[in-house]
Parts: C-alpha cells; sequence; structure tokens
C-alpha cells in the first residue's frame, strides 16, 4: 500500500510498469490465524430461551432490569448487534422514519486495526422493530421519565447520576443477565452462550432465511466479505452439494456403462 500511495508515479517513470497491489482486497485476510470456531444454538434452542426469559418480567423481583437485559439480547439476535454498541446507543439512535421498519444508529461500531468507531445504520428487520417499541412503550419509564433529555440511554441503569437521570447500563450487567437467563433456561449451554455468540447466531439465522452475504455484512458492520462468511459457516452446504452433484454424475456414468 505504501509503494502504490506513495512511489507510484515514481516507480512508473523509472520502469514504465504501475504498482498494483496483488492482493484480492475482497478476501483480504484480517490476521495471522484463523478466528476462533463459534458454532450458536439451534433456532428452536434459541426459542426456547428468549420464551422462558420474556416471562420472567412479570414475576421477578427486578422487572425493569431483567426487561432490559432480555431486550437488549434479543436485539443481538435479531440483528447482531455486539454488546458494546448496544450499551453505547441512546434513544435519539432509534430512526423509525427511516426504512421499512426503522433503524437503528450505531455511533460506536468497532473499528479495524485502530482506526476509531465506525458508524452504520442497521434496520430493525427480524423483528426488531417490535422488541424495541415493546421496551420503550412498557420499561424505559421504570428507568427515566424524560425521554426527550439528550443522550438519553437506550439501555438504562438502575443508578442514577447527580441530575436523578439513569446512567448507562455497562456490558458487565447484559453479560450477567444473559448468563443468568442461560443457566436457567437453556442450562446446556452455560458458559458457552455468550453476546458474541448470539451474534455469529443472528448471521447463521438471517443467512438460512435467505439474505444474501453483502446484506449480511451491512448488518453486522464488517469491512470484510471474508469475515461474514467466517459467521454463516454453519449453514453453507456446498461441500455437500458438491458430494450429491458428484454422486449423480458418477451414478449416471454407471448408468451409461450397465447399458
Amino acid at each position: 500500500m505504501f509503494l502504490e500511495l506513495r512511489h507510484r508515479v515514481e516507480l512508473h517513470r523509472m520502469t514504465g510498469r504501475v504498482v498494483e497491489c496483488p492482493i484480492d482486497e475482497m478476501n483480504r485476510p484480517r490476521g495471522a490465524k484463523d478466528a476462533q470456531l463459534r458454532i450458536p444454538p439451534s433456532e428452536p434452542e434459541i426459542g426456547t430461551l428468549f420464551t422462558g426469559w420474556g416471562g420472567e418480567p412479570a414475576t421477578c423481583r427486578k422487572s425493569a432490569p431483567t426487561a432490559r437485559n432480555y431486550t437488549a439480547a434479543k436485539l443481538m439476535s435479531q440483528v447482531g448487534l455486539r454488546v458494546s454498541e448496544a450499551c453505547g446507543l441512546d434513544l435519539a439512535d432509534i430512526k423509525w422514519d427511516l426504512g421499512r421498519f426503522g433503524k437503528l444508529h450505531v455511533r460506536h461500531g468497532k473499528g479495524a486495526r485502530g482506526s476509531g468507531p465506525r458508524e452504520r445504520m442497521v434496520p430493525l428487520i427480524n423483528g426488531a422493530d417490535r422488541t424495541l417499541r415493546w421496551f420503550i412503550e412498557d420499561v424505559w419509564g421504570q428507568f427515566d421519565d424524560d425521554h426527550t433529555r439528550p443522550g438519553a440511554p437506550l439501555f438504562p441503569s438502575e443508578r442514577k447520576n447527580t441530575d436523578g437521570s439513569a446512567r448507562r447500563v455497562g456490558d458487565d450487567a447484559l453479560r450477567n443477565g444473559l448468563d443468568n437467563a442461560v443457566q436457567a433456561h437453556l442450562p446446556c449451554w452455560s458458559d458457552k452462550l455468550t453476546p458474541h455468540v448470539l451474534r455469529h447466531f443472528c448471521a447463521s439465522q438471517l443467512y438460512g432465511n435467505g439474505l444474501d452475504l453483502l446484506a449480511i455484512q451491512e448488518v453486522l458492520g464488517h469491512s470484510w466479505i471474508a469475515t461474514t462468511m467466517r459467521y454463516i459457516h454453519v449453514q453453507q452446504t456446498r461441500v455437500e452439494d458438491a458430494w450429491v452433484t458428484g454422486m449423480e454424475r458418477a451414478a449416471r456414468r454407471l448408468e451409461g456403462l450397465a447399458r
């Protein structure tokens, strides 16, 4: 990249050749080693988790924090939010008038290689719009009574600022809420189902429901399509498809010999 940008003209003048990078930028590797293989729960398992978790606010002692943790985790499974991105959202980041279902303005997306926060707009697909409307209309007011306050967090903490307004929830609270729910409603995934695994589940589910790779890349906020492909590997069937095609081709050849 340095040669391309800094010395391209000079090298062309010296050699008559234009320096070009031989790496395919579309499939450029992100690091020196492969990312950890994460196999998310099945759709019925995630359904069991959220069905059980969704009934807790009506019976538990701290209903509002439970509903907040449930909503944040639900968004992670529906539109692939990172836990840090969920913590950084404000009420004003919900843009109900954009697109078909509304969109989330994620202002604190993960930057690549120290580039700083990368912003993106996440469409409220996959039922995320209904999840957010329920939380804002029925739960949010239990934390704070001023939804017009600039910087009001989407996911507030039980703790208050000096002016009486609710603080922003921390990622530890959301992680602990998910851990407790998994132990109660999906114990076979205890200590294994993290916010990042929910992000993998989201990508796999969207791919299984027919969303193309570029659309999933945009939802998740990846810089490289190769990264997105690592998220949906469990749903890909190209090896199985190639095997079936090969077997059918072999069967046709054998059929011809038999005749």
